[in-house]
C-alpha cells in the first residue's frame, strides 16, 4: 500500500514538472482540444470542461498505455539526471536554458515513443485524476520498472 502511495506521489511530482516544462515555451493546449485524427483518437477520453462525467478510460488502447508508461519512465529518468544541474544554476537565464533543454529532450522522447505531446499530457492528466486508470498506470510502472 505504501509503495502505491509513493508511486502516485512520484506520478504527481513528475506531472507537475513535465507540465511546467512542456509549457514553458509553448502555449497551453487544452486537454479537451481535438486530437489530430492521424494519431490514435484520445479525444474521447480527454476531460471535458463542459462535463463533470469521468472520461471513459476503457477505450484507451493498451498499446497507448504501454507506450505512455515506457516514455513516462524515460522522462522521469531524464528529469532525475538533470535535476542536480538545474538546482545548481546561479541565474534565472541559466535555469530557463536547462528547463528548455529538458523540455526538448522530453518531447523528443515522447515523439520517439510514438505519442504526441498532447496524448502524453492527456494520459498523464488522467493518471492523476482517474483513480482506476491511475492504479492501472501505477501497476504497469511498477511491473515495467522491475
Amino acid at each position: 500500500m505504501q509503495f502505491q502511495e509513493n508511486l502516485r506521489s512520484l506520478i504527481r511530482w513528475a506531472a507537475v514538472l513535465i507540465v511546467c516544462a512542456a509549457f514553458l515555451v509553448a502555449p497551453i493546449v487544452s486537454l479537451a482540444a481535438p486530437v489530430d485524427r492521424s494519431d490514435a483518437d484520445l479525444s474521447s477520453i480527454a476531460p471535458s470542461s463542459n462535463s463533470a462525467v469521468r472520461p471513459d478510460t476503457n477505450n484507451i488502447p493498451s498499446e497507448k498505455v504501454t507506450q505512455f508508461v515506457n516514455v513516462y519512465l524515460q522522462v522521469v529518468a531524464l528529469i532525475e539526471r538533470r535535476e542536480g544541474e538545474l538546482q545548481a544554476t546561479e541565474t534565472e537565464s541559466e535555469s530557463l536554458r536547462i528547463q528548455r533543454d529538458i523540455e526538448t529532450a522530453a518531447i523528443a522522447l515522447i515523439e520517439t515513443a510514438g505519442l504526441t505531446r498532447q496524448e502524453y499530457l492527456q494520459l498523464l492528466s488522467l493518471a492523476n485524476v482517474d483513480p482506476e486508470f491511475g492504479e492501472q498506470v501505477a501497476t504497469l510502472i511498477q511491473e515495467t520498472a522491475s
